[in-house]
């Protein structure tokens, strides 16, 4: 399964948003600093969807806020 996320890192709350058009904006209290709001993504997204870390690929966007993450 293929999602298409917004990041918003250094956030206040860490929270996973619905948007209406199935994709997820994910606020992290992570800084995009060396791929640490990158690995909170993973485990935010593990937690959520109840699979293991390994199983989810940041496909594209692993400098940028719109990523495309695949969910095996």
């Amino acid at each position: 399964m293929k999602i298409s996320v917004k990041v918003i890192p250094n956030a206040k709350k860490q929270l996973i948003e619905l948007m209406a058009d199935s994709s997820l904006k994910v606020h992290l209290k992570a800084k995009p600093v060396e791929g640490k709001a990158n690995e909170a993504l993973i485990k935010v997204l593990a937690e959520y969807y109840k699979v293991p870390k390994s199983n989810i690929e940041i496909l594209q966007g692993e400098k940028g806020r719109n990523k495309l993450v695949q969910i095996k």
